[in-house]
């Protein structure tokens, strides 16, 4: 068996040696039990005003921690929350409500909050490629589905204002297992505080964030009875192995192919090359890897020329590779005669670089433009716009979570089982697949490769699975059109054609 993948999400899956979050300022000891607040501040309410799709939509927004405890009354954790609830609805019972989270693990929700979901997002130039000018504000989201859907962002504990409390420590909330608990803990809190367990529930994980969607619909459905309406994966992955060895070179195979396109190294229809370049990833492309060093010569050569007509690398590189191209050299190899390097999380996002030599690229420019410009909006529209602050740092990217328990041992980390006994019990659950076409982060064939391998479900169950893509990567939300494209995705997500 394999080791388990050692791997640390950033925004979400960010590769140790690339684009790792900043060190944080102050160094709490995960392993001692944290002090709690004496006197936490209280939820700060507000009410306002966005329009979407023309329409003029109120609601209220709340802004604080709410605790969860020991089985004997004591608090463990305050986890730190936004929601958004519409006012003004006759029975709040009949509304959806979806709790979403970011990934790493070490990520808060700001992404999917100010990115795509809430009701404001950061403003950012183009097509979400460029560099915005500091300081980055927020403006209204008229794509945001809060006229349909109620939103609830969570930050997991050691993310965003979110702390253990008391006697605990914060490594007991730093685990696969032990942060599907809390947060399914916090999920069933916030229900019953505000009378919606007849309400139509999903989630919404983003990377690694669909790694605990996945465990929570197992964790929320035998724990606790809270059967769901949808599971949204957005460039998420739902099993470690599909990353990894001739497995993982088959996955990233079509990413290459829609990257090159972009850069214009693949001309012809995007889509169909895509799909071609699927098939011949898992068939004769896979047939090559596993014959290894038994593998012909001339089989070799037309392997290469292949790969070459699908990723605009040379054929000749990828025979000195033998056949074997990771995402890390392929982002220094692609545009190497121009001199540029390109993203991890959007390989749309294209930089100078000052050694064009290198094998791998000194940082990952899609996470650069974004990291300072989301972190400044939310500390701003957290302080100014919903009047909530404390004294200690916002964690918007924390390594604090750091080692994380990955709850398995001497094998690959995977959660697709979970999934699967989900819908198996609970055969109405649905679950949304968003990928972008330029993510070498969680390229789109890795969770692809997991579901098409839910073979023991029945194929009734299977057909509530869909999968949509996107023009741009891993937050395919900052172009324009991908965020149109989203909120439409979601809505009909979100509201089905009732089946006889």
């Amino acid at each position: 068996m394999h080791a388990a993948v050692p791997m640390i999400f950033g925004i979400s899956l960010v590769s140790s040696g690339f684009a790792a979050p900043p060190p944080n300022g102050d160094k709490d000891d995960p392993g001692k039990p944290a002090v709690a607040a004496e006197n936490p501040p209280e939820p700060v309410v507000h009410t306002a005003t966005v329009t979407i799709a023309g329409e003029s939509v109120e609601y209220r927004v709340t802004t604080g921690k709410l605790q969860i405890e020991q089985d004997d009354g004591k608090p463990r954790a305050s986890i730190f929350h936004v929601s958004y609830e519409r006012t003004g609805i006759e029975d709040p019972k009949s509304r959806p409500v979806m709790f979403a989270f970011n990934g790493g693990p070490g990520s808060s929700a700001v992404w999917l909050h100010l990115g795509v979901l809430g009701p404001k997002r950061v403003e950012l130039p183009g097509n979400g490629t460029p560099a915005p000018r500091p300081p980055a504000r927020v403006i209204d989201n008229p794509f945001s589905i809060l006229d349909v859907c109620d939103l609830v962002f969570i930050d997991p504990v050691s993310t965003g204002y979110s702390r253990a409390e008391q006697d605990s420590k914060p490594a007991d909330f730093h685990g696969l297992n032990e942060d599907v608990e809390s947060v399914g803990d916090f999920i069933r809190r916030w229900v019953t505080e505000h009378k919606r367990w007849g309400s139509p529930k999903y989630l919404l994980g983003e990377s690694y964030g669909g790694v605990r969607a996945a465990g929570l619909a197992s964790q929320l459905q035998s724990r606790y009875g809270m059967m769901l309406n949808g599971v949204v994966l957005l460039s998420s992955l739902l099993d470690f192995a599909t990353l990894q060895d001739d497995l993982g070179q088959a996955v990233y195979l079509p990413g290459y192919t829609g990257v090159a396109h972009f850069h214009g190294k693949l001309s012809g229809d995007r889509d169909a090359l895509v799909r071609e370049a699927a098939a011949f990833a898992f068939g004769e492309y896979s047939t090559a890897l596993l014959k290894g060093t038994t593998l012909d010569e001339k089989t070799k050569a037309a392997t290469a020329a292949q790969l070459a007509s699908f990723s605009g690398i040379d054929a000749a590189v990828w025979l000195a590779h033998d056949l074997r191209i990771g995402p890390t050299f392929f982002r220094a190899e692609l545009l190497r005669k121009e001199g540029k390097i390109i993203g991890r999380f959007d390989a749309r996002v294209a930089w100078d670089t000052a050694d064009p030599a290198a094998q791998a690229p000194d940082c990952d420019p899609s996470f650069e433009l974004v990291y300072g410009a989301f972190s400044t909006a939310m500390l701003d529209y957290l302080g100014r716009d919903l009047g909530y602050q404390e004294d200690r740092p916002y964690e918007v990217m924390s390594n604090k979570v750091h080692p994380w328990r990955w709850s398995s041992e001497n094998q690959i980390v995977s959660v697709a089982g979970r999934l699967a006994n989900a819908m198996r019990d609970n055969p109405h659950l649905r679950v949304l697949v968003m990928a972008g076409y330029t993510d070498l982060a969680t390229p789109p064939e890795s969770v692809g490769h997991s579901l098409r391998h839910l073979g023991r479900l029945p194929k009734s169950t299977l057909q509530n699975i869909r999968t949509t893509r996107y023009d741009g990567g891993h937050m395919f939300y900052l172009n324009p059109p991908d965020l149109a494209k989203s909120r439409k995705d979601l809505l009909e997500f979100l509201n089905p054609q009732e089946k006889p």
